[in-house]
């Protein structure tokens, strides 16, 4: 009786362990990576809508284009922040949520327009272009 006990502890005490670990290797690494490949997709996504506005910019007047990118990977909505990257003339798209997050280069346009906002994945997505700017 005494070894049935034992062994059956022995075995509780490794289950526990299991099944801690597998939560995490095999649910969450997984959908990390997917999150990661699919927060580089929209970031590359909006870069190149950024870049082809950019191209079409007028000399006077302004410019509005609406797009749409998914609302929410794996289920869980994200943030998208449009700024300052790793050197002061280059500029990011950077798609981030908890403690995955992809920065994007603004595909070389940093150094001659000054780009900045954020949105989620939500509804509709507005880029805009003013020749005299935005206050």
């Amino acid at each position: 009786m005494l070894e049935y006990i034992m062994i059956s502890g022995v075995l509780m005490v490794i289950l526990v362990i299991v099944l801690l670990q597998v939560n995490t290797n095999i649910m969450e690494n997984p959908a990390n990576r997917l999150t990661y490949v699919a927060f580089t997709d929209i970031g590359n996504g909006i870069s190149t809508r950024i870049v082809d506005l950019y191209a079409i910019t007028p000399r006077n007047g302004t410019i509005t284009t609406r797009f749409d990118i998914p609302d929410d990977i794996a289920g869980r909505a994200y943030y998208v922040e449009i700024g300052p990257g790793a050197n002061p003339v280059d500029q990011d798209v950077k798609v981030s949520r908890g403690d995955v997050d992809t920065n994007i280069a603004l595909a070389g346009i940093g150094a001659s327009r000054g780009v900045a906002g954020n949105t989620t994945g939500r509804g509709l997505n507005r880029i805009s272009y003013d020749s005299e700017g935005f206050s």
